[in-house]
């Protein structure tokens, strides 16, 4: 009887543990679009921590890069890069950092365009 009682409470640890302990979680994949061209997509999650990359290859010879990191909690963080290159061989470039909590969030992002000029940006949102 007393073995039948500590066998579950073992189990439960066990599980606690492992789940403490597990490694880092990844996913990645590759698929052609509609279009003719090609998107690579990789996510790892280590923690509260997520880490992706995105590349974009058009049929048409421009491409699209972009990387972000989210730390989740109360408040989930985000920052994001990307950059890009028209067929045209124009290049263009950001970043953008992002806050969302229960309330509502911020966001700021500078936007670089082909001819040089940069734009920034401010969005506040109330839920």
């Amino acid at each position: 009887m007393i073995y039948s009682r500590k066998l579950p409470l073992i189990c439960l640890g066990a599980v606690v543990v492992w789940s403490i302990a597990s490694p880092a979680s990844a996913e990645e994949w590759t698929r052609k679009t509609a279009n003719g061209g090609e998107i690579s997509r990789s996510v790892t999650r280590d923690g509260n921590v997520y880490t992706g990359s995105t590349t974009r290859i058009g049929p048409n010879g421009g491409t699209y890069t972009s990387s972000s990191t989210c730390k989740a909690g109360v408040v989930d963080r985000c920052s994001r890069s990307y950059s890009g290159t028209g067929p045209n061989g124009q290049t263009f470039s950001g970043q953008r950092y992002s806050a969302a909590g229960p309330f509502g969030g911020r966001s700021v992002g500078r936007f670089t365009g082909p001819n040089g000029n940069t734009v920034y940006g401010f969005r506040r949102w109330r839920r």
